[in-house]
């Protein structure tokens, strides 16, 4: 007798949800570390002093994640509100035209491949066992239970945020000064580096281009803030 093995594999919206979250996660941090280093990286072009560079990162870390966060909150906020004002007009036609949705959801499962008899069978099916939730799935990709929540979105922006900061502020600011700008330089191109990765890992793309991109990115922002320091500070603003 031929043993059939078989192997677990995650599916579903659940999995597309975990991935959504890690690349969000990925991305906060990943800014968290650009601006917080062009930051400190443009202060200390102006002046060495750790007290000022302290001040500056940790202004830049708290405004950036209040701002991550805050923009996270509404904008998740407002996808939110959109769900539950689809789910509400879909449940509204179920109640005035359920005909109709049924029709709707067959012709969906239709394009999907299956064959007319069979699709109208598997609408037939889902309408008994839940209307609503068949015609939030298979027409609005919704899932009735896993809406959005704006707090978890703002609180992840805000601990990557925070996380991807804290790197180039403690950089900048615990080495001795005649090489902290080089430690903050590496210590920040070693992190994009890192995140570059992840980030093609999870999209499944290409690792040396987007290693690349965000070296270079972070490179070209720490160098522009630099520059403008070390003018402003050669001139005495």
């Amino acid at each position: 007798m031929t043993e059939i093995r078989t192997h677990e594999e995650p599916h579903g919206n659940g999995l597309g949800a975990r991935l959504n979250w890690l690349r969000a996660a990925v991305l906060g941090a990943n800014d968290g570390v650009v601006s917080t280093a062009g930051l400190v990286v443009g202060v200390a072009g102006a002046t060495g002093d750790r007290g000022a560079l302290l001040t500056a990162g940790l202004a830049g870390l708290l405004a950036g994640s209040m701002s991550m966060a805050a923009g996270e909150y509404v904008s998740v906020s407002t996808q939110r509100d959109s769900e539950r004002a689809a789910l509400a007009t879909e449940k509204r036609e179920l109640k005035e035209t359920p005909e109709a949705e049924l029709e709707e959801l067959t012709g969906l499962l239709e394009g999907k491949g299956l064959s007319r008899d069979v699709a109208r069978e598997a609408a037939l099916q889902l309408t008994e066992r839940d209307a609503l939730r068949a015609h939030a799935e298979v027409e609005l990709g919704i899932d009735p239970d896993e809406l959005t929540n704006p707090w978890h979105a703002a609180g992840a922006s805000f601990l990557a945020f925070t996380v991807g900061a804290l790197l180039p502020l403690l950089a900048i600011v615990l080495p001795p000064s005649s090489v902290r700008l080089l430690v903050t330089v590496l210590s920040v191109l070693a992190a994009l580096a890192l995140t570059g990765w992840w980030s093609a890992r999870l999209g499944e793309a290409r690792v040396g281009p987007a290693v690349l991109r965000n070296m270079s990115g972070g490179a070209l922002a720490m160098a522009v803030t630099y520059g403008a320091g070390e003018l402003l500070g050669a001139v005495g603003v």
